[in-house]
């Protein structure tokens, strides 16, 4: 089988190419201290999703999204494959999952 990742650049050398799955975060606070122009500062958040297994990428995104920048949109959106419990009435306490 050959490997997809490698290209073969000839005389013997090869390039090893990986997807990249890197999430960055961005948010700029700003001073306002009583002088003409505000202080500013730009904040970046870096994560390697290739660190976790695919089926956990949603999951820790919100998180991330939760954490730092207050919003989480678990099973809020038509693409979330977070899917809520089943709910049960309350005469099905017995059965199994």
């Amino acid at each position: 089988m050959k490997n997809k990742q490698e290209i073969h650049l000839g005389f013997g050398s090869h390039l090893n190419v990986q997807t990249s799955r890197n999430v960055s975060l961005y948010e700029t606070l700003t001073l306002m201290n009583g002088e003409k122009e505000p202080i500013t500062l730009d904040i970046k958040v870096e994560a390697d999703f290739n660190t976790i297994p695919e089926k956990y990428h949603e999951v820790f995104f919100n998180m991330m999204t939760s954490r730092y920048y207050s919003k989480a949109s678990f099973g809020d959106n038509p693409f979330s494959q977070c899917l809520p419990p089943n709910k049960k009435r309350w005469w099905q306490f017995w059965k199994a999952k």
